[in-house]
């Protein structure tokens, strides 16, 4: 799970700088637990699905989802953070595991097909929401599901100044584009709620997880 995503503002380089050390971070495993734990919950993963774990960073999620799943593909822009996931993968001799430095907005052909999409605190960096959700239909093979895990709409003090994504998302406007894409049966679980330190005081951020289905 990452921020050095596809269509981000962000520097890749200061990722790549963070890459080695983003798995200590007990904070960062505990908000992935929960977004995997909820992924299980809500969807009915099974072990002949093929997934994607889009802006996967280290592959924290896809890693604690894998034992549910065929193969995972963890996709980034972060040459660092790929290759922290590919060491792990290497290290656990997962061949139903790999990488891949993957835009879905640059590549206008992607010929894999998934059954499962997950995202985790991705898609408020990416400046065309739109886009990126009919995209995540177009490699998505039915019936699949899209699992988008993110901010709700939050006043700009989780990134604080200098942040130009997304402050979070309205779940109903967000639906809305899912359906605009092609989705249907679009809900939404509150799956963590973080607490961050802003200026010196505890602020509680709801991470929601929404499950679009294609048919």
């Amino acid at each position: 799970m990452s921020d050095a995503i596809p269509g981000s503002a962000h520097d890749m380089t200061d990722f790549d700088a963070r890459a080695a050390t983003w798995d200590d971070d007990p904070a960062k495993v505990a908000r992935a637990r929960a977004i995997a734990d909820a992924i299980v919950r809500e969807v009915p993963l099974a072990r002949s699905m093929d997934a994607l774990e889009y802006g996967a960073g280290t592959g924290l999620v896809g890693f604690m989802l894998r034992p549910h799943l065929a193969d995972v593909t963890l996709a980034d822009l972060s040459e660092g953070m790929l290759a922290v996931a590919e060491a792990k993968i290497k290290a656990a001799g997962d061949a139903h595991m790999r990488v891949v430095r993957l835009d879905l907005l640059e590549e206008a052909q992607h010929d894999p097909r998934y059954d499962v999409i997950f995202s985790a605190m991705t898609l408020h960096h990416i400046p065309d929401t739109a886009a990126i959700l009919k995209r995540f239909h177009d490699v998505l093979r039915g019936p699949g599901y899209l699992c988008i895990a993110d901010l709700d709409r939050e006043d700009g003090s989780f990134h604080g100044a200098g942040f130009d994504g997304h402050l979070g998302f309205d779940r109903a406007d967000l639906a809305l584009l899912a359906e605009r894409a092609g989705f249907a049966s679009v809900r939404f679980v509150t799956a963590y709620e973080m607490t961050k330190d802003v200026a010196g005081t505890p602020h509680t951020f709801p991470i929601f997880l929404m499950v679009a289905r294609m048919d």
